[in-house]
C-alpha cells in the first residue's frame, strides 16, 4: 500500500484547527467598544518581517527547524503577508486550467517547494481566563504550525481563515512561532483557479484573545413579514463553556439611537420583532449596530458588536427576490490582485476597488473563486454590494482527463469538499451583503457537490445556493450559466433558450470576457436583463488585468503575463482580461459598462419638441439622490447650462421631461447637442457631491455646411508628367502621383511634406484578443494580411482649375477567388484641396469570402508633427460598433499620444465612429479631412504590424510618421476570447462599400477649427 504524506492525505483536512466561526471583535467593556481604539485585550499583529528558509521539498527541512534552538542566522528575511514568488523564491507560473504536475490525486510531486517561516513575539503575562488564538487569513496551499518546540496543528484550504488555540503552549517572555508551508498538497487539486500560481502566507496573521466564558460564535438572521414592514431579528449564540451567562442585546440605528435593550440567557436564542426597520440593499446599505454584552454574576465578560442589515432573500416562482424585489445584478468578478505583490491585498486597496465599482454603477461582486479577507465583507456591507461568496474550490484541470467529475463525484473526497463550504459559511454568515453561497467554480458535478449544497441549505436557509457546474440546477437555487451566447448558428445554448426553458432564476456568473480591446455587446445583454424578470443580471469577467509590474533598465514600466517567466505550459495573456488595467486605470470597457448599467436611462421621444423619457433603472430607490444639469453645445462651444427638476420617478418607473432649446441663430455647418448630465445631489461614501453618475447626449440639430469662400485669383495648376509619375503644382503646394499603381505618393504644402503616403485600400487591423479564434483562418485560409492590387485602368485629366485621376482595379488577397472591384478617383483643385472617393463592388466567388472582415477603408501616412487632433463625431473615448454606448456626439480635441490606448498586449485601438471631419494640427496649420457622409478614423504612431508583432508595450517603436486610418466600416469587438463573437449586425462584411473625403491644409493660427470645418 502506498504511503500518503501528510500533505497528500485528502482525508485529513486539518489537525487541531479550531471550529470555523464568525469573524468579530470582542471588547473588554463598553468604554473600550465606544472608543474603538483598542479592544482592551491582548492582540499581536504578526505581519512584517519573518525569518525564512526556502527548500525544494519538505524532506530537506532541518531536523530541528521548528525548535527554538534552531540556528536561523543564515536564513533569509521575507515579508508577511506576501507570496514568496514575488520575493525572489520559486517560479512564477500562470495557467488557466492546467495542473503543474501529473494528475494522480491525491499525490503531488516530490519536488514540492517549501517555505519555513519563523517569528518571535513577546508576551509579558498570560491571563488564565483568556483563550489565545493564532489566526491565519490565507496560506497557500497547506501548512503546519509550531510554537515553542511543540506542534500546534495543520491546515489546508488556502484562502479561508484558519485558527489555532495557543493557550496551552504560550510562555511568558519570548515565544517562537514556526510555520512550514507546502506549495503543493492534495488541496491543490481543489485549487486550480484561473490565476497565477502563488504560494506562502499571503494574508494577515495575528494573535487575538477571547474570554473562555465569552461568546465563541453567533449567527444573526433577519426575517420580514409578508408586507415587508416589520422584521424579526434572531441571534443564535454559541459558548464553549456554559456557566449561566446572560447576554444583553442592544440595537442602535446609524445615529446611535437605541431601538431596544433586552437581556436573555446565554443558552437561548434571542428573538425580537423590530417595527419598520430600514431595509438594507446595495442602493440603501443601511446598517444597524447590535451590541451583545455578555455577563456572569453581574460582571461584564465582554462586549461584542456586529453590524446588522435587515434584508430577506427568497425564491418566488422563477425569480429570486431581495426584500420582495427581483433585483438585477450589475456585477463584476473580482480576484485578489496586486501588480507588484501578487495576491496580497490591503484593506485600503480593496476599499479602493469597491469605491471605483460604486462610481461605475456596479452593484454586485462574485468573489472569484474563493472567499476574500474578512474586511472585504465589512466594506461591502457598508458601501452596498451584493456578494456571491464563493468557496475556494476549482478542479478545472480534470476537464482534460475525460473524467471531469473524477474527485467531485468521489465520496472519498466528500470531507475535503464540504469543509470548504462549511468554513466559508461559518466565517461570513453575519454579513447582509452576501446573498448567495457559491459551491465553487468549474469542477463538474456529483456526490460531493450535493453534500456541499445539503450542508449550505441546512446551515443557512436564508440564502441561496449557487453553482454553475450544476448544469441542470439540481441543487442550485439559481440556474446559472457562463458566456452564454446571444446568437449562434449551431444548436448550443443561447440566451433565448435560457429565457424560454429555465424554471429557476437565471444569472450569468461570467460573461463579457474583458480581454484587451473589448468586450462588445454589453447593451444587448443588459437589454435582456431588463426585459425579463427572471433573467436577473450577471457578472463581467473580470475586474483586473493580472499583469505583473516590471521595470526596464531605462525605467519604463510594462506588465508581464503567462510565458514571460519561462513558465510552461502557460495561457499567455489570458490573465490580462479585466476592465481595470494593472495600474488601476479604468479601461474603455469599464466606462462603457458604467453607461450600460446607468441608473437613469434617457431616450428621445420627440426630439424636435424637446420631449424625452427618463427610466429609473434602480430596484428600490427613487431618483431623489440625483440632480440634472442640462447643457447645450454648438459644436464644442457651451451655449447654455441650466439645472432642471427631475420628475418624481419611483424605482423602475418612467417619467417624461420636456426641455426648451435655446433661442439662437443657427450657423451653417454647425452641430447642436444637448447633454443630460446626472450628478449626485449630496456627498456619498464613494463620491463627492456633483459626481457624474451618467450622461446622455443627443444631437438636436445639424446644419448643412456653407459653401467655402474661395480666392479665384489662385494660380493655375502646372503639371510635371512622365510615363510613370505626375506632379501637380499649385500656389504653395504640390501633389505627386504614381500612374502605374494609381496612388497618391506625397503632398507638400509650403514646401513641407504633409502627406507622406496617400490613401491605400486596407482590410487589416492589428488583431484584438477577441479575434484569437478567427486569426488562424484570417492568416492561413484567407491571407487577409497579404493583399494584392491589380490596376486595370488609370485615366488622368487636367485643366486650369483641377487635376483628376480615375483608377479601376481588382483588390484581393493571396490565393483568394473573392475580391473587390475598385473605382477610385482623386481630384486636386487649384487651391490645394485633394478630394478622394472609392467605391468597392464585392466580386468573384463571394461564398468563399470570410464571414467578416477586420475593416474596410484606407490607410494614409501623415507628417508626425501634425499630432494635435480635433474631430467631430463620437468621443471622447475609443468606440466601435458594438461598444459605443459611453461615446457621444460632439467636437473633441486630443493628441495622437493621448488617443493611443495602451493595452498590456498591444492591439487595435483608438477608433472613433460617425465622424464628418477630423483635423491634424501642427502649431498654426491644420490638415483637415472632411466628408459629406460619415467615416471611422483612428490615428497612431504605429503600423498595424507593429502592434501585432509587439508582445508588450515596451516592444513598440514609434514610426517617424503618423498612420491615419479612415474606414467605411470596422468589425465589432465581440467577446470571443471567451464568449459571444461579433453579432451579425456588428460585422464588417464582404459587401459593396463607398467612402469619400477631402483633404486640405488650412492656416489655423487664431482660428477656430470647428468653424473652418463647417465649410464645404
Amino acid at each position: 500500500m502506498r504511503t500518503l504524506k501528510k500533505w497528500e492525505n485528502n482525508k485529513v483536512d486539518s489537525i487541531n484547527r479550531m471550529e470555523a466561526r464568525a469573524d468579530y471583535k470582542s471588547y473588554v467593556g463598553r468604554s473600550e467598544y465606544e472608543t474603538k481604539t483598542k479592544t482592551g485585550r491582548y492582540y499581536e499583529n504578526l505581519n512584517g518581517e519573518w525569518d525564512f528558509l526556502f527548500l525544494d521539498a519538505p524532506e530537506y527541512s532541518p531536523g530541528d527547524f521548528y525548535k527554538t534552538a534552531c540556528d536561523v542566522s543564515q536564513w533569509d528575511k521575507i515579508q508577511v503577508p506576501g507570496n514568496w514568488q514575488r520575493q525572489g523564491y520559486g517560479e512564477m507560473h500562470y495557467s488557466d486550467l492546467w495542473y503543474n504536475f501529473p494528475i494522480i490525486p491525491p499525490y503531488v510531486p516530490t519536488e514540492n517547494p517549501t517555505g519555513i517561516y519563523r517569528k518571535t513575539f513577546e508576551l509579558h503575562s498570560i491571563q488564565a481566563e483568556q483563550q489565545y488564538i493564532l489566526r491565519f487569513q490565507g496560506v497557500d496551499s497547506a501548512f503546519e504550525v509550531y510554537l515553542n518546540d511543540q506542534s500546534i496543528g495543520y491546515s489546508k484550504g488556502a484562502r479561508i481563515q484558519s485558527e489555532f488555540d495557543l493557550t496551552d503552549y504560550l510562555i511568558e517572555g519570548v515565544n517562537t512561532l514556526t510555520v512550514r508551508v507546502f506549495q503543493w498538497s492534495d488541496g491543490t487539486y481543489l485549487e486550480d483557479q484561473d490565476m497565477w500560481w502563488l504560494s506562502g502566507i499571503f494574508r494577515d496573521v495575528d494573535i487575538t484573545t477571547r474570554p473562555k466564558e465569552g461568546l465563541y460564535d453567533f449567527a444573526i438572521r433577519t426575517y420580514f413579514d409578508q408586507n415587508f414592514e416589520s422584521a424579526t431579528l434572531t441571534v443564535n449564540p454559541t459558548f464553549t463553556q456554559q456557566s449561566n451567562q446572560t447576554i444583553t442585546y442592544e440595537l442602535m440605528d446609524c445615529d446611535g439611537n437605541r431601538l431596544f435593550k433586552e437581556a436573555e440567557k446565554g443558552e437561548k436564542s434571542f428573538i425580537k420583532t423590530v417595527e419598520e426597520p430600514q431595509k438594507w440593499s446595495a442602493e440603501h446599505p443601511y446598517l444597524y449596530e447590535l451590541l451583545m454584552t455578555v455577563e456572569k454574576d453581574g460582571q461584564v465578560i465582554e462586549v461584542v458588536n456586529q453590524k446588522v442589515g435587515f434584508r430577506q432573500i427568497e425564491v418566488q416562482g422563477n425569480c429570486f427576490l431581495v426584500n420582495g424585489v427581483a433585483i438585477k445584478l450589475k456585477g463584476m468578478n473580482r480576484h485578489d490582485y496586486s501588480p507588484t505583490e501578487g495576491r496580497v491585498t490591503s484593506k485600503e486597496s480593496i476599499e479602493n476597488d469597491i469605491v471605483l465599482m460604486k462610481q461605475h454603477n456596479i452593484n454586485a461582486i462574485r468573489t472569484a473563486h474563493y472567499p476574500n479577507s474578512p474586511y472585504f465583507y465589512d466594506l461591502c456591507d457598508t458601501y452596498g454590494m451584493y456578494v456571491i461568496d464563493e468557496t475556494d474550490l476549482e478542479c478545472h484541470g480534470f476537464e482534460l482527463t475525460e473524467d471531469y467529475k473524477w474527485i467531485s463525484d468521489n465520496p472519498e473526497w466528500e470531507e475535503a469538499h464540504v469543509n470548504r463550504i462549511k468554513r466559508t459559511i461559518q466565517r461570513d454568515k453575519n454579513h447582509p451583503c452576501i446573498i448567495m453561497w457559491s459551491l465553487g467554480n468549474e469542477s463538474a458535478f456529483g456526490h460531493n457537490f450535493r453534500k456541499m449544497a445539503e450542508y449550505a441549505k441546512e446551515t443557512d436557509p436564508t440564502r441561496l445556493v449557487h453553482y454553475e457546474g450544476d448544469f441542470e440546477a439540481e441543487v442550485s437555487d439559481v440556474y446559472t450559466t457562463m458566456y452564454t451566447w446571444l446568437e449562434r448558428t449551431d444548436d448550443k445554448l443561447t440566451m433565448d433558450k435560457v429565457i424560454t426553458n429555465t424554471k429557476k432564476p437565471h444569472i450569468l456568473c461570467e460573461y463579457a470576457h474583458a480581454m484587451g480591446n473589448g468586450p462588445g455587446n454589453l447593451k444587448e445583454y443588459q437589454d435582456i436583463f431588463y426585459k425579463y424578470d427572471h433573467i436577473q443580471g450577471g457578472f463581467i469577467w473580470e475586474w483586473f488585468d493580472h499583469g505583473i509590474e516590471t521595470v526596464t533598465e531605462d525605467g519604463e514600466t510594462y506588465y508581464k503575463y503567462g510565458g514571460d517567466f519561462g513558465d510552461d505550459p502557460n495561457n499567455g495573456n489570458f490573465c490580462i482580461d479585466g476592465m481595470l488595467m494593472p495600474d488601476r486605470t479604468p479601461s474603455t470597457s469599464l466606462i462603457e459598462y458604467k453607461k450600460v448599467i446607468e441608473p437613469i436611462e434617457t431616450k428621445s421621444i420627440d426630439k424636435a419638441a424637446g420631449l424625452y423619457k427618463l427610466t429609473n433603472r434602480l430596484d428600490f430607490n427613487s431618483l431623489a439622490d440625483y440632480q440634472l444639469i442640462i447643457r447645450f453645445y454648438e459644436d464644442d462651444q457651451l451655449i447654455e447650462e441650466r439645472q432642471a427638476d427631475i420628475p418624481e420617478t419611483p424605482a423602475r418607473g418612467t417619467a417624461m421631461i420636456r426641455i426648451n432649446y435655446p433661442a439662437i441663430d443657427f450657423k451653417a455647418g454647425a452641430m447642436y447637442t444637448v447633454h443630460f448630465v446626472y450628478q449626485l445631489n449630496d456627498e456619498k461614501m464613494w463620491a463627492q457631491q456633483g459626481f457624474e453618475v451618467t450622461r446622455s447626449v443627443f444631437t438636436w440639430r445639424k446644419e448643412n455646411r456653407q459653401p467655402a469662400v474661395t480666392d479665384n485669383q489662385a494660380s493655375k495648376l502646372t503639371i510635371d508628367e512622365d510615363t510613370a509619375f505626375v506632379t501637380i503644382v499649385g500656389e504653395q503646394f504640390s501633389v505627386r502621383f504614381d500612374k502605374i499603381k494609381g496612388k497618391l505618393l506625397q503632398a507638400y504644402y509650403h514646401n513641407e511634406e504633409v502627406i507622406e503616403k496617400g490613401p491605400e485600400m486596407n482590410f487589416w487591423r492589428a488583431p484584438i484578443d477577441n479575434d484569437m479564434y478567427i486569426l488562424e483562418d484570417y492568416r492561413k485560409k484567407y491571407f487577409m494580411h497579404l493583399p494584392h492590387e491589380s490596376i486595370r485602368k488609370v485615366e488622368c485629366e487636367v485643366n486650369d482649375e483641377a487635376f483628376e485621376m480615375r483608377v479601376n482595379s481588382f483588390y484581393g488577397t493571396t490565393n483568394s477567388a473573392w475580391y473587390y472591384e475598385l473605382d477610385y478617383k482623386y481630384v486636386v483643385n487649384k487651391f490645394g484641396k485633394i478630394s478622394y472617393c472609392i467605391n468597392g463592388i464585392a466580386s468573384g466567388r463571394k461564398k468563399l469570402a470570410p464571414p467578416m472582415l477586420p475593416r474596410l477603408g484606407v490607410s494614409l501616412r501623415l507628417s508626425k508633427d501634425f499630432d494635435a487632433v480635433s474631430w467631430r463625431g463620437l468621443g471622447p473615448l475609443e468606440n466601435y460598433s458594438d461598444s459605443r454606448q459611453a461615446a457621444y456626439p460632439g467636437v473633441f480635441t486630443s493628441t495622437v499620444d493621448e488617443l493611443f490606448v495602451n493595452y498590456v498586449k498591444p492591439q487595435e485601438n483608438g477608433n472613433h465612429m460617425d465622424c464628418d471631419w477630423v483635423g491634424f494640427s501642427n502649431n498654426d496649420k491644420t490638415l483637415l479631412v472632411k466628408t459629406d457622409e460619415e467615416f471611422d478614423y483612428s490615428v497612431s504612431r504605429y503600423e498595424s504590424e507593429d502592434l501585432e508583432k509587439a508582445k508588450h508595450t515596451i516592444d513598440l517603436k514609434e514610426r517617424d510618421y503618423l498612420v491615419l486610418n479612415i474606414d467605411a466600416c470596422q468589425n465589432g469587438l465581440g467577446s470571443n476570447s471567451c464568449g459571444q463573437d461579433q453579432l451579425d449586425k456588428y460585422r464588417c462584411k464582404f459587401e459593396d462599400f463607398s467612402l469619400q473625403f477631402s483633404i486640405l491644409l488650412e492656416e489655423t493660427k487664431g482660428k477656430n477649427i470647428s468653424e473652418l470645418a463647417r465649410k464645404k
